[in-house]
């Protein structure tokens, strides 16, 4: 892993700390699992895992966090 892939990991984690207090909250939580071409690959944990809202958690929560503070970062998507 480049010294650039290692920031935008440490970045995107930073991003993810921003939203894990409101997911912990509810019980939830979220995992970084990979990055692959300017694509974030998260796990829902917890009971964000089989939520009925949480995509839209993914998408206006977790999503828009990282894409605020990583610009470069086009999609985050939620694997099993």
């Amino acid at each position: 892993m480049s010294k650039s892939e290692k920031n935008i990991f440490k970045e995107v984690e930073k991003a993810l700390d921003e939203v894990r207090p409101f997911l912990k909250a509810d019980g939830g939580g979220v995992e970084l699992v990979d990055i692959v071409d300017n694509v974030v690959k998260v796990r829902l944990t917890g009971s964000c895992s089989d939520c009925n809202i949480s995509m839209q958690t993914l998408k206006n929560g977790i999503e828009t966090s990282i894409k605020n503070t990583i610009p470069l970062i086009t999609k985050v998507i939620a694997i099993n």
